[in-house]
């Protein structure tokens, strides 16, 4: 009886179907492992999402590239005097893992790993996973740059070497290998994608990409073909400069633009804190475009100042910030105004070449300011002087700028309308007409900036 029972439940097991004329046990198998599959593919979806979601989570807390730390650094310098244990961080960018401590990257390797696995793979399309720029590969950049050519530097610093390059494609580039002196490449890397990897300002570089690979560390821009403003301002360019007036000044509201944008049109504020004419690019219609943001601090909406190692270039730096370090947007107020100073004369903020007077152009400038001497205050080089009028009202404006009371100065917006004031030197808006009040011409802001200047 068993025999034949086992025999009827084989039979019907191994009997045809209409389902492509399938024994029935192959089609529960099948089924079965239909079943199997689709369920791990659920099982997938929801892990990649769930690893997604916690990568976007870490981009959107800082809008920038995809950074975890698992300490807020501060300066880069100021990092160098702080023990290993103080400076312990583990981030994820590009694709790489770097791991300065050991027990920080215990703690993190399950997100890193997901991670680096996730940004590892948009790398490998040439794209950046962060959506600020793209990913360059050291090969393309070693290509475009002729192996890093020492004919192709254009720009050289303390903190790296920039190259002039050109892609495959044909577009110009300019590559800044950050110098790994004492592990400072990554701190750079962070703080310049930090303060501009997200913006777009016709004033202000741009920031195209970057590559990450192994200790290498390496930010391409956009190229600017003519140079610095440094260049043309101290350089050999014959005995009448190809900078008139008009072009200075053209060049010193731009960089007001750039600057004001920074401190009043962004959230948190960038303090460029390296505001100097060496980092002034000019392109061939004497557009400017600040640049080198290695040493910009970001200022939240809740500080109104951040305390630093004082950090800067010797003679643009206020004294306010040199002693206290204490560090806002008004230390950039002063080395515009130290740099507006450097237009108008074309001396050195400092010129140890120069009589024991004039060394330092602050001082010197003063001086020549109250003793009335503005004449005498302009680059010899200008074939044509300034008018009267608007050298007066930027001589004023140069020394508000560099206002030793630091509450005093005024804001990077305020100066932007200070200069554009000769352009529409007797603007007036009309009022509306009231009942009660007779009609009156309303002067525009900028032209209140000129009246206040004049």
């Amino acid at each position: 009886m068993e025999d034949s029972g086992s025999s009827s439940a084989g039979g019907f097991f191994t009997q045809k179907t209409p389902i492509l004329g399938q024994k029935l046990f192959i089609i529960i198998i099948a089924t079965i492992v239909l079943m199997l599959a689709a369920f791990a593919l659920i099982l997938l979806f929801l892990r990649n999402r769930s690893s997604r979601q916690r990568r976007i989570g870490v981009n959107q807390s800082s809008g920038l590239l995809p950074l975890v730390f698992t300490k807020a650094g501060d300066d880069r310098e100021a990092d160098q005097a702080q023990p290993k244990s103080e400076m312990s961080k583990v981030f994820v960018i590009g694709g790489v893992s770097q791991g300065l401590d050991a027990e920080s990257e215990s703690k993190e390797s399950s997100t890193m790993q997901s991670e680096s696995s996730s940004a590892m793979s948009a790398s490998t399309d040439g794209l950046g996973s962060s959506g600020w720029g793209r990913w360059y590969s050291m090969r393309e950049l070693q290509m475009a740059t002729d192996q890093f050519s020492s004919q192709n530097v254009i720009g050289e610093g303390g903190y790296g070497i920039v190259y002039r390059g050109v892609l495959q494609d044909g577009s110009v580039i300019a590559v800044k290998n950050l110098l790994n002196n004492k592990g400072q490449a990554e701190k750079e890397f962070k703080v310049e994608v930090e303060a501009i990897g997200k913006v777009k300002h016709k004033n202000l570089v741009s920031l195209l990409g970057y590559c990450a690979e192994g200790a290498q560390r390496l930010l391409v821009y956009e190229y600017i073909d003519n140079g610095n403003l440094e260049q043309w301002l101290h350089g050999d360019v014959g005995t009448v400069s190809p900078l008139t007036w008009d072009i200075r000044m053209k060049i010193a509201i731009g960089t007001a633009r750039g600057l004001a944008y920074l401190h009043e049109g962004l959230e948190p504020k960038v303090v460029h804190r390296d505001v100097k004419s060496g980092n002034i690019l000019l392109d061939r219609k004497w557009n400017p475009k600040v640049s080198d943001f290695g040493l910009a601090k970001l200022l939240g909406p809740e500080k109104s100042y951040v305390t630093t190692r004082v950090m800067g270039t010797f003679g643009y730096v206020s004294p306010d910030y040199a002693s206290t370090g204490m560090l806002n947007e008004g230390n950039d107020v002063y080395s515009f105004g130290v740099l507006l100073m450097e237009i108008i004369t074309g001396r050195s903020p400092v010129d140890y070449s120069r009589p024991p007077g004039e060394m330092n152009l602050v001082d010197w400038f003063k001086g020549m300011v109250a003793s009335r001497r503005d004449k005498e205050i302009t680059d010899p080089l200008m074939d044509v002087p300034p008018p009267p009028r608007a050298l007066k009202r930027i001589l004023i404006l140069c020394l508000r700028c560099i206002d030793l009371n630091a509450n005093k100065r005024p804001k990077m917006g305020q100066i932007v309308h200070m200069l554009e004031a000769d352009e529409f030197p007797f603007r007036v808006e009309p009022r509306p007409i009231h009942d009660t009040e007779p009609l009156q011409p309303r002067v525009s802001i900028s032209n209140r900036a000129q009246l206040a200047a004049n």
